[in-house]
């Protein structure tokens, strides 16, 4: 499966996410999860329509709870949005583009 979003786990989140200079949109996944395969190319897709702007990382909650933990994630997809090493926003589900791209938007 040929992705835009590369992946992080919990030992690369703070220097991938955390440390970057460029808004992160983080997709918590699981590969069981069907909602999260829905929206997986809805995340590509905005990869690539953003590429240079923002930063767009999968994290697969089965093997790297940790971080899932800390933000507390109930259930996934869950895509949040990191800027400056904040938590700025997020949307739980499988959503449409314009829903995820209107509030990146907010963050560019």
């Amino acid at each position: 499966m040929s992705s835009s979003a590369a992946p992080v786990t919990d030992a690369s989140f703070p220097e991938q996410v955390l440390e970057s200079s460029v808004p992160v949109l983080v997709d918590f996944w699981a590969p069981w999860c069907g909602p999260c395969r829905m929206v997986a190319p809805v995340v590509d897709e905005i990869a690539e329509q953003y590429e240079g702007q923002i930063k767009v990382v999968k994290l697969n909650t089965d093997e790297n709870p940790q971080v899932a933990s800390q933000y507390g994630i109930r259930s996934i997809p869950t895509l949040m949005i990191f800027k400056d090493g904040q938590r700025v926003d997020m949307v739980v589900g499988a959503v449409p583009k314009t829903t995820l791209a209107s509030t990146l938007e907010k963050y560019l």
